[in-house]
């Protein structure tokens, strides 16, 4: 009869068992502090699993609220016939009170198995209210301590927008003003004055001014040349002094008797400029020799030193050149704003 009722039993399949097992870190807390609580469930390998869900609006039970959970964690045993999955509920709460926890709900194949209860202590902060010394006020905002490396990058921005709007401006300017963006000087070679006064003169016999029955232009442009050469010679402004300013201002340069016969050439040009004296044209000849021999007397040689010289290249503008211009002032102008929202973008995190 025992054999019988033993061959009975064996020949039923034997359901495969379903085990829900619920942990939790530490049954005691205080208010506001976290704690996980571990749902593990063990079944046939390929079983559908459905673990309990929670959100902000559905607590385990009033009081214990659910922060986060994590993704089942699945292991297998028994050469993969088995399976643990494991799922983490990160809980917390802010009420001082014992809590019962009551079997968490699990799903395998849409058939329900329930885990085991827990218990959880929420404890509160004893604070001595007749001792008020002990209880301190919020702390105030602490700043970050200053660093140099958060504003090398804001620096670094600066300077180039410095030089972006620097350059934009220069470019903008000439291109409306229709100036070359690079000037090309021509060095002049130094011409010691008294050269500059005799090639004067000699333009003065080319143009025959001396034979003129005008005497005004010839006098005029040869007291020009004087006075010319002699600011150039002994440095001051002989272009705005009167004849007897001159003669009195050079008394201290030069000899007596050079200075008669210069006296008397201006006296004689003003006497033609503003007296509309008639002169001979001998008179003429004596006042152009006594203002060649008063350079003779009076110049002072200088040593030719070789200088560098260079031709002057006006820039001509090509329609090309103009297209490249602008696009680099839209390049620069999207190079400032882009600079402009980074710098702003960093300083707002730097303030925050």
């Amino acid at each position: 009869m025992f054999f019988a009722c033993t061959a009975a039993l064996l020949s039923i399949p034997v359901q495969a068992q379903v085990a829900v097992d619920a942990k939790i870190d530490s049954t005691r807390i205080l208010i506001g502090e976290q704690v996980s609580i571990t749902l593990e469930v063990s079944a046939d390998a390929g079983k559908a699993v459905e673990f309990p869900q929670y959100d902000s609006l559905r607590q385990i039970l009033p009081g214990v609220e659910v922060l986060n959970t994590t993704e089942p964690d699945t292991e297998y045993l028994n050469d993969s016939k088995r399976m643990i999955l494991t799922k983490r509920y990160l809980v917390t709460s802010f009420d001082s009170a014992l809590y019962y926890i009551p079997p968490m709900e699990v799903k395998v194949d849409g058939k329900p198995y329930a885990s085991n209860h827990l218990a959880l202590k929420v404890l509160t902060v004893d604070i001595d209210t007749l001792a008020t010394d002990s209880i301190y006020p919020f702390k105030a905002e602490m700043k970050p301590a200053f660093s140099w490396d958060d504003w090398k990058p804001v620096v670094g921005m600066c300077a180039a927008l410095l030089l972006l709007l620097a350059v934009l401006v220069y470019v903008l300017v000439r291109l409306i003003t229709n100036k070359p963006i690079i000037h090309r000087i021509r060095l002049r070679q130094h011409i010691a004055p008294h050269k500059v006064a005799m090639q004067k003169i000699e333009q003065i016999k080319e143009e025959k001014l001396v034979q003129s029955e005008d005497p005004k232009e010839y006098y005029t442009q040869l007291t020009d040349t004087l006075r010319q050469y002699i600011s150039d010679r002994f440095g001051f402004n002989a272009m705005e002094m009167t004849s007897a300013e001159i003669i009195e201002r050079l008394q201290a340069e030069s000899d007596e008797e050079a200075l008669s016969e210069l006296r008397e050439l201006f006296q004689t040009a003003d006497l033609v400029k503003f007296a509309k004296y008639i002169t001979l044209i001998n008179e003429n000849d004596r006042n152009l020799v006594t203002a060649v021999e008063y350079i003779n007397q009076t110049k002072i040689e200088e040593e030719v030193k070789p200088q560098p010289a260079e031709i002057v290249v006006e820039e001509k503008r090509s329609k090309i050149t103009k297209a490249v211009l602008i696009g680099g002032i839209v390049v620069a102008s999207a190079a400032i704003v882009l600079l402009l929202v980074l710098l702003g973008r960093r300083l707002y995190y730097l303030f925050i």
